[in-house]
């Protein structure tokens, strides 16, 4: 459920990515997923969007600049907010901007909605280090290789062009 109630309130800055990218489709998609959920999904705690057949996109302003043709840019490790190159730290803090819960007035509620998404974040990504743990030698090269191959997919929308030779 918190993760659901959390997606929920990120559909909507994925929305608007959607329609900056011109997927005009999978940007009113992504509204008709925050109207389900925030009303039928009792504030987004159940996703009875995608049960209705409204698919989930994951769509952030780091990809945003990727299609308006931003470069990537140096590789970054940075610490909490993990790998990121120069063109999404920069959509990272944009995003970040665009968080509704941010900009709450409360600030023990705000403070508490953040750290509760932190850990339900962290949690999530529990599998993700075992698998680097049991097949990485050198782990700094395999999480840096992975992050631009997901990347490069993710703005591309899972169909990138070719790699050029010197890539």
């Amino acid at each position: 459920g918190i993760g659901n109630f959390f997606g929920n309130v990120g559909d909507l800055w994925i929305a608007v990515n959607n329609f900056l990218q011109g997927n005009v489709t999978e940007g009113g998609s992504d509204v008709g997923r925050v109207l389900v959920n925030s009303t039928v999904g009792i504030v987004g705690l159940i996703d009875v969007a995608s049960d209705l057949g409204l698919e989930k996109h994951a769509e952030d302003f780091g990809q945003t600049l990727g299609k308006w043709g931003v470069g990537e840019g140096p590789y970054l490790f940075w610490p909490i907010i993990g790998p990121r190159d120069v063109r999404d730290t920069f959509g990272f803090a944009v995003d970040a901007s665009a968080d509704p819960v941010v900009h709450l007035h409360d600030v023990s509620a705000r403070n508490t909605l953040i750290g509760i998404r932190f850990i339900d974040l962290r949690a999530s990504l529990l599998p993700a280090d075992k698998v680097v743990e049991e097949a990485a030698l050198d782990k700094y090269n395999y999480i840096r290789d992975a992050y631009f191959q997901n990347r490069r997919n993710a703005v591309h929308d899972g169909n990138p062009p070719p790699l050029k030779e010197e890539d």
